[in-house]
């Protein structure tokens, strides 16, 4: 056998195991490029879910705040008329202590005390 020939065989099988890992390097390639577009169609599609929850949340505060808003002036005038309500409430309370006292008082030839006690102050005050 010649030199010449067994270099030949060594460089061929050389070569074949270069194409060999080449053909397999390609289907890797391949493979990696179809994930790439998938990978890229996700990307994609995640990107406008966030723009779309972006749009979302901007709505929420706008409605939030236009909730509070509205929320604080009822608050504003729930108490207004909590605090008329209270005035009111007192005031019929010394109304019904007067109407009291007054039934309570014997009569006197027909005339309340009270009525009495009114017009001896205003005697008082004729001095």
């Amino acid at each position: 056998m010649d030199f010449s020939f067994i270099v030949e065989l060594a460089l061929t099988a050389v070569l074949s195991a270069t194409l060999v890992y080449c053909v397999l390097l390609e289907r890797k390639l391949s493979s990696l490029r179809k994930n790439q577009n998938g990978l890229k169609d996700t990307i994609g599609k995640l990107n406008d879910s966030i723009v779309s929850a972006s749009v979302a949340m901007r709505t929420l505060k706008s409605i939030a705040a236009n909730a509070g808003e509205t929320l604080d002036e009822r608050i504003g005038k729930a108490r207004a008329l909590a605090d008329e309500l209270s005035v009111l409430t007192s005031s019929g309370e010394r109304v019904a202590e007067r109407i009291d006292r007054g039934a309570a008082m014997p009569k006197m030839n027909g005339i309340h005390p009270a009525v009495l006690a009114g017009r001896l102050d205003a005697l008082r005050g004729v001095r």
